[in-house]
């Protein structure tokens, strides 16, 4: 009985330490007032004031560092690179090769925050741009977590929303928190992949085709 007795005391003093234990994380992005966080393997965009998985809150953030509060301790955390699960060497260079289309255009399949989307790429276009149904079919809530601005158009001056994606991805090549604007109406027609994320591979023209490559 004494023996069954201690048995259980090990088993709740172990219950409470993993209970109170906290979680991993690793900040592997920085923007103006957010931070792409990494919290015990799952990587996640927290604006500056709110909170994210397992209740870690972004207090503020730059591009050289993030103040975060855990359990209600805040700490300064600087960017570290993210490798994921499947070690510690640094990923293969990653190449994709897009062929001119109609209209001497380049349009590509990716993804965004994992769904599907049709390209036109644009080095015109600031950031990603898309339009507000568009937006809705990818499940991106701008109205109440973007941060609404005017822009000038083609057609004029449009009211649009500011957001963050989680990921972008074409091909093999995946970038995280990326800028994108999300704007009233109909335009543009297509998704624009803008230089919020063209500026952050490498790209060039070659004989008709567009080479895009990971920096790292």
């Amino acid at each position: 009985m004494n023996y069954f007795r201690l048995l259980m005391g090990v088993c709740l003093l172990a219950g409470s330490m993993f209970a109170g234990a906290q979680p991993s994380v690793r900040v592997v992005g920085l923007f103006p007032n957010a931070a792409l966080l990494n919290i015990d393997g799952q990587r996640t965009l927290v604006k500056a004031g709110k909170a994210g998985p397992q209740g870690v809150t972004v207090i503020s953030a730059d591009s050289r560092s993030a103040v975060l509060s855990i359990d209600g301790v805040q700490s300064t955390y600087t960017l570290t690179r993210d490798y994921g699960s499947g070690g510690f060497s640094a990923p293969e260079k990653r190449r994709l090769t897009i062929s001119k289309g109609a209209a001497g255009h380049y349009w590509v399949t990716g993804l965004v925050n994992g769904y599907s989307v049709p390209f036109m790429v644009d080095t015109g276009a600031t950031t990603i741009a898309m339009n507000a149904q568009q937006a809705q079919r990818l499940g991106i809530d701008f109205k109440s977590k973007g941060s609404p601005v005017m822009v000038n158009t083609a057609s004029g001056t449009e009211k649009a929303w500011r957001v963050y994606l989680n990921s972008v991805k074409l091909g093999s090549i995946e970038v995280l928190g990326v800028d994108a604007m999300v704007l009233d109406g109909e335009f543009p027609r297509d998704v624009l992949l803008g230089m919020s994320f063209l500026s952050r591979v490498s790209w060039r023209e070659d004989q008709g085709a567009l080479i895009v490559e990971a920096k790292h």
